[in-house]
């Protein structure tokens, strides 16, 4: 017998044939599971994963809602964790870091097979892309990855501990796989090329005005929001008729709006009939 350079023994004799010695069992994870690695690599079989938590906010439909986590660096949202994953325990020395990366999954955006190519909104519909180029929501896995602010750690909740974050990108009910913390030395890279989205959507953000009636209804912490919110331009690329007027939720509310010369004018605010917020 000898050893190859990955340790594995091999039968000479069976070399000599073009054979080699059967592969060693594949080893059982602690729960018992057995990860077999070749299987997975031929997709013979997957992973199973499931939520820990579920993110809620006022974001309760896909129009308005940010492309991406920090354009809207003041939305709020919360994250309660399951009954299982509420042990206080788990969340010791969190408060100590500024940001997380959140795993979640695309539950709204579904997409049967696989399609190698997507328009991505950022180019206008215009152009293809390769799906693996964007942050396209139409994934093999469906999987979201959001770096976001934590804004608080609260332990005592009527749902058990919680996480207050700020300028996630995320729609209320989005089921969270995974919460990690943002490590600046190794995860922020400065010089770091961003290919066809090297630019800051929020240097052409658009000039916002309320009409007088529209601001008395909201707080201003509310409209500060909203405001960053439309700034942003939420209408699709092939959408740029002046005299159209446009609705975005936010909360238990919907915000009327129509777009014209660069300026953003909020025209009405709403409330959602039979809807709490």
């Amino acid at each position: 017998m000898t050893q190859d350079k990955h340790g594995t023994q091999i039968d000479a004799g069976s070399l000599e044939q073009g054979k080699t010695a059967a592969p060693a069992p594949a080893p059982a994870l602690a729960d018992g599971t057995v990860h077999d690695a070749a299987a997975l690599r031929t997709g013979d079989t997957s992973y199973a994963v499931k939520p820990i938590a579920f993110y809620h906010s006022a974001m309760k439909e896909k129009f308005g809602l940010p492309r991406q986590a920090g354009l809207a660096a003041e939305l709020p949202g919360r994250i309660v964790f399951e009954p299982e994953y509420r042990d206080r325990s788990a969340f010791r020395g969190l408060e100590d870091f500024s940001h997380l990366w959140l795993i979640w999954g695309f539950s709204e955006s579904r997409r049967r097979g696989f399609a190698p190519t997507v328009r991505p909104p950022r180019l206008h519909g215009n152009r293809r892309m390769g799906v693996f180029a964007t942050r396209s929501p139409f994934r093999p896995n469906s999987l979201g990855l959001s770096a976001v602010r934590l804004a608080a750690v609260e332990l005592e909740t009527p749902d058990g501990p919680s996480l207050l974050i700020l300028g996630a990108d995320l729609l209320d009910g989005t089921p969270i796989f995974d919460v990690k913390p943002y490590i600046p030395y190794s995860d922020s890279i400065p010089e770091a090329a961003g290919g066809f989205a090297d630019s800051d959507p929020g240097e052409a953000a658009l000039l916002v005005e309320w009409i007088a009636a529209a601001e008395a209804l909201l707080p201003a912490d509310t409209r500060a929001v909203i405001s960053r919110l439309l700034a942003l331009d939420p209408r699709p690329a092939y959408q740029d008729d002046p005299e159209r007027i446009y609705g975005m939720r936010y909360g238990r509310f919907n915000v009327r709006f129509s777009v014209a010369a660069g300026t953003c004018r909020v025209l009405a605010v709403e409330e959602v009939p039979n809807d709490r917020g």
